[in-house]
């Protein structure tokens, strides 16, 4: 009997059983589950297989059992899913299991292939986090890094973090620098769930960034100008128009590259701009 030598009713389809293998036992028990799903099996029999552990969806039992793995793996990554696609839990391909359900959350509903709500909600209870809108290798990242906040007690020093810091196989010091740095760049559910940790925004980064924002926009006619008057003040001190490419004005103008795309691009330029550069002795 197979119930007898593994303990439980998960048969494939063509399995034979029997002395000479010519009893389709898998058969068989598909038959019974497609009568129970019909109404059609007698309740007796149904406690029968009952007895012997039915498995009447293989889908739902396989899901359950890949439930499982899923709280073992969250339980020893800071409460989250987010394994790598070939990650393994005692024996178990959860990386695997994860990927596919994640595939499925992407399906709009009532598509074939979408993954079922009453599934969702129960991957939702292990993590609410556990299919991001945004790559799961960050979900994974910020993982370790509350692994990280929950053995130092909720007190870490972000800013002061070396950058060079490695912990669970993560490079996490470089991570929470690229967070701190790129903060405009996050989702704000991402900012909320660093802000949780006490990972805040770059303040020297984010002014220097409103000081950019703040500054007046200079148009392509006024920035000609300007690279225009400091190739006259190159011509008058030096007595010629060959400006090093390198060259760069005391004002910080890359006034050598800036020549150099002028030549490059003349056919662009108004009548009027080449004459300026011509006047001050620009060979083309």
């Amino acid at each position: 009997m197979r119930h007898e030598e593994t303990g439980g009713l998960d048969v494939p389809y063509s399995a034979m059983v029997g002395e000479e293998g010519k009893l389709p036992l898998g058969k068989w028990i598909s038959d019974r589950r497609g009568e129970h799903a019909a109404g059609e099996l007698a309740r007796h029999r149904v406690d029968m297989l009952d007895a012997l552990g039915m498995i009447w969806s293989v889908s739902d039992a396989r899901f359950e059992a890949g439930l499982d793995w899923a709280r073992v793996w969250a339980k020893g990554h800071g409460g989250s899913p987010a394994a790598p696609a070939r990650a393994s839990v005692g024996g178990y391909a959860i990386g695997t299991w994860l990927s596919e359900l994640r595939a499925a959350a992407q399906v709009p509903a009532e598509e074939p292939g979408a993954l079922a709500p009453e599934r969702r909600a129960a991957l939702e209870e292990i993590d609410p986090w556990w299919c991001p809108a945004w790559p799961i290798t960050w979900q994974r990242a910020y993982a370790t890094a509350r692994q990280w906040w929950l053995k130092s007690d909720g007190h870490v020093n972000w800013t002061a973090l070396p950058v060079d810091t490695v912990f669970e196989g993560e490079q996490l010091g470089r991570w929470v620098r690229a967070q701190r740095a790129g903060w405009a760049d996050l989702d704000q559910e991402q900012r909320d769930l660093l802000t949780a940790l006490g990972i805040a925004e770059d303040q020297e980064l984010a002014a220097a960034r409103a000081a950019a924002a703040a500054k007046p926009k200079m148009s392509r006619a006024d920035r000609f100008q300007q690279h225009l008057a400091a190739l006259a003040r190159f011509v008058e001190r030096e007595g010629h128009a060959k400006v090093p490419r390198s060259h760069k004005t005391d004002e910080g103008l890359s006034l050598g590259t800036w020549l150099n795309n002028q030549k490059a691009r003349q056919d662009k330029l108004s009548d009027q701009q080449r004459e300026q550069l011509e006047a001050l002795g620009v060979a083309w």
